[in-house]
């Protein structure tokens, strides 16, 4: 675990965070540096196996599995968090406001302990498992929201499968973070960028953030710019600006929820401390700056499976942190702990095309 100590309310400008190595990468990967260069020809053969392996599936070489339902992607070209959760939770609300009933496929590290759903590595997270014991973050976190058919695993056609083979009222799919794993046959492409980091420095892993190259955009179908302008992200789709608010904070144990107004108010000159375990904390610690509050921050590694032992602050008199890192607190948690509760606002335009999309699917 590494600490900052800093006051939130100086305004992310003056925020430089410490942090893993992840952290680390991300920085470097928005510059081009010698040990870069070194790396540049490792990207160039990269790049040629991703292209490869994306036409191979385009022409029939690898098996394509299609499923009675319209499949909704939703990914991004680049590694660490872009918005794609928060996306994928307003698709699903979206979605059921109009009469659909959607069911949500996940990627999902399985624990030893999970329940598995008639086929290997894959796990029903709801409705009938417990998120907050045997679930993978992101996974238990939409479920607990969205109280929908959700089925976790590795392998996207057969969680789909297992999913709509015990759920028939499904009549949409949404696959989560699954822009490269073409063996689902998929109807509608949405790439999710995050403004703040773009793509760096537009080089493919390792010698950059990128997973494909930028002109796998121009394929999608929908492009979702989080917290910026969508001028900059022109590449033939639709572009749509997204943002997330609404924030409300909710105590762990009892489930209070208070409005962010009033909790910044209530929490003004208290001992506050802050963890995160996501892909870019700095997000989220700027987040809570903008809001007002100040405190000391914990970023921990993404995915982290924090203990009580990770949040024993001696001096804290309040404990906040992401809402996906509170699925796995709330066994342990005490009174001093919230969670930050966001959605994803998009524009109406957004809306009227994804269902012209479907209209065609």
């Amino acid at each position: 675990m590494l600490t900052v100590r800093t006051l939130l309310d100086a305004g992310p400008q003056n925020f430089e965070p410490v942090s893993p190595m992840s952290e680390w990468l991300q920085k470097e990967w928005q510059r081009n540096s010698p040990w870069q260069i070194v790396l540049r020809p490792v990207s160039w053969v990269f790049r040629l196996l991703v292209a490869l392996r994306r036409l191979a599936y385009g022409i029939g070489i690898f098996k394509r599995v299609k499923v009675r339902v319209p499949v909704i992607v939703v990914g991004n070209i680049s590694v660490g968090g872009t918005g794609k959760t928060p996306l994928v939770i307003a698709l699903v609300e979206f979605l059921r406001s109009k009469g659909f009933k959607p069911g949500v496929v996940s990627r999902g590290y399985m624990p030893k302990t999970a329940h598995r759903a008639r086929a290997p590595g894959i796990m029903r997270v709801y409705p009938d498992v417990d998120p907050a014991n045997v679930v993978p973050d992101e996974p238990a976190m939409m479920a607990i929201r969205l109280h929908c058919p959700l089925f976790a695993g590795e392998d996207r056609p057969a969680a789909a499968k297992a999913l709509l083979g015990l759920h028939g009222e499904v009549d949409v799919l949404i696959c989560d973070d699954g822009l490269q794993h073409y063996a689902l046959q998929r109807d509608i492409e949405i790439a999710v960028v995050d403004a703040a980091r773009s793509f760096g420095n537009r080089a493919l892993l390792p010698a950059g953030p990128l997973r494909e190259s930028v002109a796998r955009l121009s394929a999608v179908d929908a492009v979702v710019v989080n917290n910026g302008n969508t001028e900059d992200f022109q590449f033939g789709p639709p572009a749509f600006a997204m943002r997330l608010g609404n924030e409300r904070f909710i105590r762990l144990r009892g489930e209070e929820t208070v409005a962010a107004a009033e909790f910044v108010e209530r929490m003004r000159g208290r001992n506050i401390h802050v963890a995160a375990g996501i892909g870019h904390p700095a997000r989220f610690f700027e987040h809570l700056g903008r809001l007002g509050l100040s405190a000391s921050l914990h970023a921990f590694p993404d995915h982290h499976a924090f203990t009580s032992g990770d949040l024993a602050f001696a001096d804290a008199e309040v404990i906040l942190m992401t809402e996906k890192d509170a699925v796995k607190c709330k066994a342990f948690a005490d009174q001093r702990m919230w969670f930050m509760r966001i959605d994803a606002l998009l524009p109406d335009a957004f809306g009227q095309h994804l269902l012209s999309l479907l209209g065609k699917s």
